[in-house]
């Protein structure tokens, strides 16, 4: 019996409560990005700072498996952001 994965990922940006490591927290954006097909793609932004860090970016693949690409984010913090995009559902 193959095993089911996740089709709903993010789909539009999306603000994300990201609890750092440091003990501070902060709220970042989670923004859509260009995939190659049958992946998702997501690049993070600090979201209420003037100018936006980028933070990196998360990579999807078919089997749901991530990679992270960047350095501002430990892998944790990663797994946080990895969790909020697998398991965001919008409100209607």
């Amino acid at each position: 019996m193959p095993q089911l994965k996740s089709d709903t990922f993010l789909r539009e940006e999306a603000k994300a409560w990201l609890n750092r490591n440091n003990g501070a927290s902060e709220v970042i954006r989670v923004v859509p990005s260009y995939a190659p097909v049958g992946h998702q793609c997501y690049e993070l932004y600090t979201a209420y700072d003037t100018t936006a860090e980028n933070l990196g970016r998360i990579l999807f693949d078919q089997e749901n498996y991530w990679i992270y690409d960047g350095d501002n984010l430990s892998v944790a913090e990663q797994e946080q952001i990895a969790g909020f995009i697998i398991n965001y559902i919008e409100k209607l």
